[in-house]
């Protein structure tokens, strides 16, 4: 906290006026005003950020000193606000507007702006290091004319210049949209502004809720802007194609998506950028290439990080991810979301990561040697077509230009012949193409740029190239060999190895200053030479007063080479800047090859090593898994994983129903086969011993109690909502995982609703479905239809075998419980809730309450269902009724009875007069002398307890 920059501001009560008189904005936008080193938040910004960021209120100060007038301030070094942007964009899904004014007067202007789906102007500042694209899309939808609405998209990544259209008939829970905005990875939406209450949309809201439950920031704009009437006319400025051809577009018959198109284009203000015209491409994506997932199965599969996950392992894509360039992991980000549905096109990945995995030398090479040193691409090519391009960047091109001859040398090595095909369409051709295209670029840095230079961190045009700049240069070098001169003094002086205890470092902030190792900075404590400038983790920095001195002179000449060598840079650039095609190309090949050798190393690196499926085209053949396992569970801490078969086929066993303990792997179980079939349609081998696997059409999960009860809905209206989209969007060619369903209502109402869903998913949709459940009740279903088949996760019970589980041994109070997480065919009719409760160590006297009132309950069922002849069966065993005749009289009779035994106690001189025994032996004879009583239907019951 004592780095926080101290609040100065010249002319306090000036700035004052000037916030004040802003516009008022959504409480979703922070505004940051530049101060040149450091930054400042204001009012309720800044006491946002003094939470979220600093976690305490205190480092609040006002400006203007008074509570009442002033206005309340954070400040933040540029540390603390890269690291807020991010956060704030990444995480909050907040927009940021960022002022700054020019020459320190009061003329504040907003010079950037950023939100989670437009990150263009903050790319330096955030570093370029985001786990997936920012995907921005704006949506249209039709006015309600029937159930279905018509929709439509536009979207776009700003790292890349094109604009993604699409448009679609969805049903009235926005199922396809919903799939869309996961297969994108969409970041921020733009939806139209709804109107006042009496004529709001419902549907507008709906999809408003859609957009909130994926994790998406909204962001709203008036209907006028999602218009079409100028979009030819803008589209005929962007895209690259002939400026006439873009009224011949097909697309732009897509009126809605042309209306989202508008809406996209006003908000990101590519137009207001002259280096766009001409460079972007129009393509119409298509929804169903690619596996619909909808938001609770990318929870359910653990597809992307949670905000809690422990281990990068815990998520699919951190158990993946071993890709070495920034390019790659965005692009296995967008794979994982957009699983392919072409046998052909899944069987080529499989070729291809086949081949890495085989070549342990190829893969190790590509992943240690080459793909290690490639830059964010993308990005680089982006700063070059902004214009915002430097020297620097101009020699990361080069760099990774130099590094093509190596991929090819290792591609050219591969000797197998079933490989070398595969490897030269996807990379070798490709790469060798790119690299004969970049062979000018590398002779022109070779020419004008001092790569030499390059290990003091300088990019600077070569001395030779000018006199100035060579006379400049030899003074350079000369105020170097001083440096170097007192800096072996002071290693000297101070006993230090130089460039093992002792430094000299052209420090980011410090300039030149040398750097001892934590351990001996203090042997220049107490020493008047030495000057500290700052501790950091890897040492402390200091200077001397000469050193000082060398320093500011380097400094100025520093500045006079670059003034002199400016108009050569620039044009350097600008020829750099004609290859940006050349390096995002470059880029897409790089990426597709990072994410191919990581899915290699994951499946030679496995406990165990996973396998290549064998891939069925749609609605064809079974899905049939020998050993699979969790790829997340297997790899966690302290697991024996215990692997499971799975066999799906369409006649036989296309919909299981798991029963089992809790906590006895239920879940684990259907949701490997999940994680499995998605894995196989990215491409990826499988954890399994052995698998073929049908191509799914989507995969629709409802598992487990979401958070929406913060959102105002209830954790079983939460479920209702996921399971009625799994029923209006199932297909044949589905695969649907369902764990636990009816939890969140009554026992009857739960019941019948999973009966009524599986049967439904049985007889009308006919898909490959897995049901976990404690309603035991529900296995009768494989009685009713041959392709219904139960399984259970086995349990040993404290010495009987899992045969006789309901055997009185079972029931003991004493039981011992060992889950053995073995998924086998049957029925288990337990849930064991109660040993779980054990587990976690309940106290003893609860837990003796609980054993206790459920072998009551059991007993009443069990016997109420023989008295009623299993009348109450269906009904979950608790449904037995009696007419009011018979509770009434019933009661009478007991009451007689009871009345008489009383008195009969009572004239043998009470209570005290007659042992325990003789007053029970006593009831029961005056029970069995009653014949109406032992008659009555409802005493009978009561009877039997």
């Amino acid at each position: 906290m004592s780095s926080r920059p101290e609040l100065k501001v010249d002319d306090e009560h000036g700035f004052i006026r000037f916030f004040k008189s802003l516009p008022r904005v959504d409480e979703d936008v922070i505004r940051i005003f530049d101060r040149g080193d450091w930054y400042t938040a204001h009012a309720e910004n800044a006491n946002f950020i003094a939470r979220t960021v600093y976690k305490t209120t205190s480092v609040v100060r006002q400006l203007g000193k008074n509570d009442q007038t002033g206005l309340p301030s954070v400040t933040m070094t540029v540390t603390v606000f890269r690291q807020f942007l991010r956060e704030a964009l990444f995480k909050m899904g907040k927009r940021v507007e960022i002022y700054a004014s020019s020459n320190g007067r009061m003329n504040w202007k907003i010079v950037k702006q950023a939100s989670p789906g437009n990150l263009q102007d903050v790319e330096e500042e955030i570093g370029g290091q985001f786990e997936a694209a920012p995907v921005i899309l704006a949506v249209k939808i039709s006015s309600r004319a029937s159930e279905a609405r018509a929709v439509g998209i536009c979207f776009a990544d700003a790292s890349v210049r094109e604009l993604g259209v699409s448009e679609f008939i969805d049903n009235d829970l926005f199922s396809n949209f919903e799939a869309l905005l996961i297969q994108l990875g969409v970041k921020e939406c733009v939806v139209q502004m709804e109107k006042a209450d009496k004529d709001k949309d419902p549907d507008l809201t709906k999809l408003k809720q859609i957009i909130s439950n994926c994790g998406v920031a909204i962001s709203e704009r008036s209907a006028a802007e999602f218009g079409t009437k100028d979009i030819e006319q803008d589209l005929a400025r962007l895209l690259k194609d002939d400026k006439a051809a873009a009224t011949m577009l097909p697309q732009t018959d897509l009126k809605l998506a042309m209306g989202s198109a508008a809406a996209l284009i006003k908000y990101l203000g590519v137009l207001h950028d002259p280096t766009n015209f001409g460079q972007f491409r129009l393509y119409q994506h298509d929804l169903s290439q690619f596996m619909k997932l909808d938001a609770a199965a990318l929870k359910a599969l653990n597809l992307m990080p949670g905000a809690r996950d422990g281990s990068k392992t815990m998520s699919l894509y951190g158990l993946l991810n071993h890709c070495k360039t920034p390019v790659g992991s965005r692009l296995l980000a967008q794979w994982l979301k957009q699983p392919l549905m072409n046998k052909d096109e899944i069987e080529k990945r499989q070729q291809l990561v086949e081949a890495f995995a085989e070549d342990t030398s190829l893969r190790q090479s590509m992943q240690e040697e080459h793909l290690r040193s490639i830059p964010d691409l993308y990005r680089l090519a982006k700063r070059f077509q902004r214009g915002k391009a430097n020297l620097e960047d101009v020699v990361r091109a080069y760099q990774a230009a130099i590094r093509l001859p190596g991929f090819l040398g290792s591609l050219e090595g591969v000797m197998d012949e079933t490989y070398r095909d595969p490897l030269d369409e996807a990379y070798t051709n490709k790469l060798r193409e790119l690299s004969d295209s970049l062979v000018k670029l590398q002779e022109m840095v070779e020419t004008t740029v001092d790569l030499d230079a390059l290990e003091n961190h300088e990019f600077i045009i070569k001395p030779e190239f000018d006199e100035n700049l060579k006379t400049i240069r030899q003074n350079l070098d000369r105020i170097r060999v001083n440096m170097n001169r007192e800096y072996t003094d002071a290693a000297d002086d101070l006993g230090q190895d130089k460039d093992k205890k002792i430094f000299l470092e052209n420090h980011k902030v410090h300039g030149w200053c040398m750097r001892l190792t934590r351990t001996e900075a203090g042997c220049i404590r107490n020493k008047s030479r030495y000057q500290e400038c700052s501790t950091q983790k890897n040492g402390v920095y200091f200077t001397t007063k000469t050193l000082q001195s060398l320093r500011r002179d380097f400094d100025q000449l520093s500045q006079n080479y670059n003034r002199t060598q400016s108009s050569l840079v620039t044009e350097v650039v600008n020829v750099a800047a004609s290859y940006a095609p050349v390096l995002e190309r470059l880029a897409g090949v790089l990426a597709h090859l990072d994410v191919i050798v990581s899915l290699a190393h994951c499946a030679v690196h496995a406990p165990t090593s996973y396998v290549r499926p064998k891939m069925h085209d749609r609605g064809q053949g079974q899905t049939v898994l020998k050993e699979a396992r969790h790829p997340c569970m297997e790899v966690q801490d302290d697991v024996q994983f215990i692997t499971n078969d799975v066999t799906l086929t369409r006649d036989k066993s296309s919909f299981l129903i798991i029963t089992g303990p809790n906590m006895g792997g239920k879940s684990t179980y259907i949701r490997q086969i999940g994680v499995i079939a998605l894995m196989a349609q990215i491409g990826s081998f499988v954890p399994c011993g052995e698998a073929e696997l049908t191509i799914f059409d989507s995969i629709l999960a409802r598992v487990g109690a979401s958070d929406s009860q913060l959102k105002g809905v209830s954790t079983f209206m939460a479920e209702m909502l996921e399971t009625a989209n799994i029923l209006k969007s199932a297909t044949a060619e589905s695969l649907i995982i369902i764990d636990e369903l009816g939890r969140g209502t009554s026992t009857y109402d739960g019941f019948g609703l999973a009966w009524a869903i599986s049967e439904h998913i049985v007889k009308e949709i006919g898909c490959f479905a897995l049901f976990a459940t404690h309603f035991h009740e529900l296995t009768a279903l494989a009685d009713q239809y041959e392709q219904v088949a139960n399984l259970h996760v086995t349990a040993f019970i404290g010495g009987a075998s899992e045969d006789n589980m309901s055997s009185s041994e079972a029931a003991e109070e004493k039981r011992e419980v060992t889950l053995l997480y073995k998924v086998e065919p049957g029925i288990c009719d337990q849930s064991f809730g109660i040993h779980v409760a054990e587990l976690v160590r309940f106290p003893d006297k609860v837990i003796r309450m609980a054993k206790r009132k459920a072998d009551e309950l059991e007993d009443f069922t069990t016997k109420h269902d023989a008295a009623n002849g299993n009348g109450g069966a269906a009904a979950g065993g608790l449904g037995v009724v009696y007419s009011k005749q018979d509770v009434e009289e019933g009661s009478a009779l007991l009451k007689n009875v009871l009345v008489r035994w009383k008195d009969e106690i009572k004239a043998a001189g009470g209570p005290g007069s007659m042992s325990r025994d003789e007053m029970v032996r006593r009831m029961k004879e005056l029970v069995k002398g009653d014949e109406q009583l032992l008659a009555n239907p409802f005493f009978k019951s009561v009877e039997a307890l």
